[in-house]
C-alpha cells in the first residue's frame, strides 16, 4: 500500500527534525501504519524521508519479507554481535547515528525511559503535541476502504449468529431458553466471537447488554437474556491479516417491547438519518453531532449537549474514526473538525436509562465526494420474530 507521507515530511521540517522515531509493538496503530509489520514486542520504526525498521533477530527474516521499510537492521548491528533482546539506548543511538539522525520528532506517548537515554546519548527528542500520523490515517486509501468493507462483511456474519440465537430462543418465565438452558450474554458472545475466528478475524470485547446493562453504553453484559427487553449488540472485529476493524451496534427485543423503547428506537433511526443526511466533505463532526441532538431534543430527551451532567438520554458523541483501531479520528462529536473524503465513520444514536434499558443503532460510512455511502448491508429491526 502506497502511503501519503507529505504531513509527516513537513511535520519533520516544521519541528526541524531530522527523524520521526516509533518505538512500540504492532497493536499500536500508527505503528503498524508506518512499518507495515506486525510484532508481538516493541520494535523500532524510523522516518527520515524513507522508513527504517530496527529489530530483534527473532524478527529480522520476517521484517524484511513482509514489512514496507527500506531498511531492516537487527540489534546485533549495533553491538559486540552477541545481540540483545530489546534496544537499549546506546543501540538506539547508534542506528541514528547510522542514519545520519540527531534530533527525532516522537508521539506524544512515546516511552518516557528511550527519551531520557536518547538525550543523554546527545539526541534531542521533541515530543509532538498532536500526533500526525493519526491525522494521516484518518483518510483511507481505497485499498484501506477495502479492507474495511471486508471486515464489515465478517461482522454481519457475526450479528447474524447472535440474531439467530435469539430467533432460536423460547421464552420461559420472562428468560430466553435455548436447548433447556437460559441464553446467556456469554453465549451469544461466544457464537459472535466463534464466527469471527472461522473468517480469520477476533474481537475480545463484544457487547451484548441487555435491560439495566444496556443503559450502560460500555457494558459488555452477562447473564441470562430476558424477553421483552432491550438487547445491545455492539461488535467490532479486527483481521488478523489486514488489521482493520468494523463496527455494528443493533438493538433487539425478543417478545414484546415497552412503549418506550418502541418509541425511543423509531426516535434513534430518525437521529440516525438526521446524521448521515448531514455528512458530507467540508461538514464539520460537531454539526453531525447536532443535528442527532436536535432530534433528540426536539422530542424531549436529555442530551449532554443541553445539560452535561444528564445521566440518562444521549449521553456520549455521535461517531468516531474506524480503521487500524476501532476508535480513531474523525470525531462526531462536540469538537469534531471538518469531514474529507477519505474518512471513514461510524454513525451511532442513542437513548439510554438504567430504569428502562438502552437502544443504540450504528453503522458506519465512507464520506465521498458528495455526500457519504452507508458500509453496511445488515438490517435494522427491533424486534426478533
Amino acid at each position: 500500500m502506497d502511503l501519503d507521507l507529505s504531513a509527516l515530511d513537513t511535520a519533520l521540517d516544521d519541528a526541524d527534525a531530522d527523524g520521526y522515531l516509533l518505538n512500540a509493538d504492532s497493536d499500536d496503530p500508527d505503528q503498524r501504519y508506518l512499518s507495515g509489520f506486525t510484532a508481538p514486542d516493541p520494535f523500532v520504526t524510523l522516518y527520515d524521508g524513507e522508513t527504517h525498521l530496527l529489530v530483534s533477530a527473532l524478527e529480522y527474516g520476517r521484517a524484511k519479507g513482509e514489512s514496507r521499510a527500506g531498511t531492516v537492521s537487527r540489534h546485533a548491528d549495533y553491538t559486540d554481535g552477541a545481540g540483545s533482546r530489546e534496544a537499549g539506548h546506546v543501540v538506539l543511538a547508534a542506528f541514528l547515528d547510522d542514519h545520519d539522525v540527531a534530533s527525532v520528532l516522537v508521539p506524544p506517548r512515546f516511552p518516557v525511559g528511550t527519551a531520557d537515554g536518547l538525550r543523554e546519548e546527545g539526541i534531542a527528542v521533541t515530543a509532538e503535541e498532536g500526533s500526525v500520523l493519526t491525522d494521516i490515517r484518518a483518510v483511507k486509501t481505497d485499498e484501506e476502504v477495502d479492507h474495511i468493507r471486508e471486515a464489515q462483511r465478517v461482522n454481519e456474519r457475526g450479528m447474524a449468529a447472535a440474531e439467530e440465537l435469539l430467533r432460536e430462543a423460547d421464552v420461559e418465565d420472562g428468560i430466553l431458553v435455548l436447548d433447556g438452558e437460559p441464553l446467556t450474554s456469554e453465549r451469544v458472545k461466544t457464537a459472535i466471537e466463534t464466527t469471527f475466528l472461522e473468517n480469520g478475524f477476533s474481537s475480545g470485547e463484544s457487547i451484548v447488554a441487555c435491560g439495566s446493562g444496556a443503559a450502560d453504553p460500555h457494558n459488555r453484559g452477562s447473564g441470562p437474556l430476558a424477553a421483552d427487553e432491550s438487547i445491545i449488540i455492539d461488535i467490532f472485529p479486527g483481521s488478523g491479516e489486514t488489521g482493520y476493524h468494523a463496527d455494528m451496534t443493533r438493538t433487539f427485543v425478543k417478545g414484546e417491547p415497552s412503549e418506550t423503547i418502541e418509541a425511543w428506537y423509531d426516535l434513534t433511526e430518525d437521529a440516525f438519518d438526521a446524521a448521515m443526511d448531514a455528512i458530507e466533505p467540508g461538514a464539520t463532526g460537531a454539526a453531525v453531532h447536532d443535528a442527532v441532538c436536535d432530534v433528540y431534543e426536539d422530542a424531549g430527551e436529555p442530551t449532554l449537549r443541553a445539560d452535561p451532567e444528564t445521566e440518562t438520554g444521549y449521553i456520549h458523541g455521535t461517531g468516531h474514526g474506524i480503521g487500524l483501531a476501532v476508535h480513531e479520528l474523525p470525531s462526531l462529536s462536540f469538537n469534531g473538525g471538518e469531514l474529507e473524503p477519505g474518512n471513514v465513520v461510524t454513525v451511532e444514536p442513542g437513548l439510554y436509562d438504567p430504569d428502562v434499558g438502552g437502544v443504540r443503532i450504528e453503522d458506519f460510512v465512507v464520506v465521498t465526494e458528495d455526500g457519504c455511502e452507508n458500509v453496511a448491508e445488515y438490517p435494522k429491526s427491533l424486534r426478533v420474530e
